[in-house]
């Protein structure tokens, strides 16, 4: 580990604030991989015994999520607590392999399902709850009766435990649109509603939108400076005609007021961009995470930095380029080539993050690269 490493928070408040930090931070986001080895028990050997702060440490890079010790995959630990009132039960029942989500409510339930990955580690849909346009009642009378709350024991527990490997930041729920798009009814109900009933399902967005003003105070007023809206935006199905539409004025809003509270607003945007490039700094977002470019991506790197402009770049590298059939050379000049474009408005990252197989020497490797490089 390398002596400047203490300086990982100061190096990415310096980003932020647009200070210019000396020399860029790199973090490369292990979670995932370091999840799946453990359970699978390929961990490298070196490791076994380690938790993945202490890998973070040995590998001389930052830490940008903590997700403390819990191994509940369907609910992991955030900093926001969403609690529901007396009008709304919500259960998940595991069996097997699979997570049975019930929303009951005085007018109405409704039913999804998740179902695990392979190890255990991830889910993914395979039921959506909302299954109708009828079904919208009864789940705007769920986003009304959920309120958040700041789960200050947990931040004291992470800033404790990250310490100097990074600063204290989160994502949230997703905003109304995506909610209905990823998670409450899918990418093919949601379409068709909005097809079919556009009047009905912007009415639902109103409310859910209302509903959301407590949240946004709570994220105002809470203790951390960088807030990540945790979106996962794919031009596929976010095309630009849906993304102003139904995206961007939200954005606009609640960046504008967390902006006042003085946070640090990025966005997380990691699928296919290039029709949404001409509009990407319309929200006035501090920075976009995961962007991906190729050959991962649709994008080039020159293309990117022509639409972010001064805007901070939060990763960069495609994950592709951890895998073991890419080489260590051809990763040595695509993170140059990175570093050479954005610095200083960079945080470098894996785009999205690395996969459980990826070479995990390779973040060992742009660690050395980065630590070498001056802005």
């Amino acid at each position: 580990m390398y002596s400047n490493s203490s300086n990982f928070r100061e190096r990415i408040m310096a980003t932020y604030t647009k200070k210019r930090a000396n020399k860029i931070v790199w973090q490369p986001r292990i979670e995932h991989w370091y999840d799946v080895r453990k359970v699978k028990g390929t961990l490298p050997e070196k490791y076994k015994n380690k938790g993945v702060l202490e890998i973070y440490d040995d590998l001389s890079a930052s830490v940008r999520y903590y997700y403390g010790s819990t191994t509940d995959i369907s609910s992991p630990k955030t900093y926001i607590k969403f609690e529901h009132t007396e009008r709304v039960k919500v259960r998940e029942v595991r069996k097997n392999n699979d997570i049975h989500l019930t929303y009951e409510t005085p007018i109405g339930q409704l039913r999804g399902k998740k179902t695990l990955g392979e190890w255990g580690t991830s889910w993914h849909y395979v039921e959506h709850p909302a299954k109708s346009i009828s079904d919208l009642r009864i789940l705007e009378c769920i986003v009304k009766n959920t309120k958040a709350r700041f789960d200050y024991e947990f931040y004291k527990e992470a800033e404790n435990k990250v310490g100097h490997r990074g600063v204290i930041q989160f994502y949230w729920e997703r905003s109304p649109f995506q909610r209905l798009l990823l998670e409450y009814m899918g990418v093919e109900n949601t379409i068709y509603a909005f097809q079919d009933y556009p009047k009905r399902m912007r009415e639902y967005l109103k409310t859910a939108e209302e509903a959301e003003n407590q949240l946004y105070e709570v994220l105002a007023k809470c203790p951390v400076f960088s807030l990540n809206f945790g979106e996962n935006i794919d031009a596929r199905f976010d095309p630009p005609k849906i993304f102003n539409e139904y995206l961007l004025p939200y954005y606009k809003k609640r960046v504008a007021q967390l902006h006042k509270a003085g946070k640090f607003c990025f966005i997380h945007m990691d699928g296919s961009l290039k029709p949404l490039l001409p509009y990407i700094n319309d929200a006035g977002f501090d920075g976009v995470e995961g962007a991906t470019s190729l050959p991962q991506g649709d994008i080039t790197l020159e293309e990117l930095k022509e639409a972010l402009g001064d805007t901070i770049l939060i990763d960069g590298i495609p994950m592709l380029l951890f895998l073991p059939h890419y080489s260590y050379k051809e990763l040595e000049e695509y993170t140059i080539k990175v570093l050479n474009l954005f610095s200083p408005n960079l945080i470098l990252g894996i785009s999205d993050e690395i996969s459980p197989p990826g070479d995990i020497e390779k973040v060992r490797f742009v660690s050395q690269i980065v630590e070498s490089f001056r802005v």
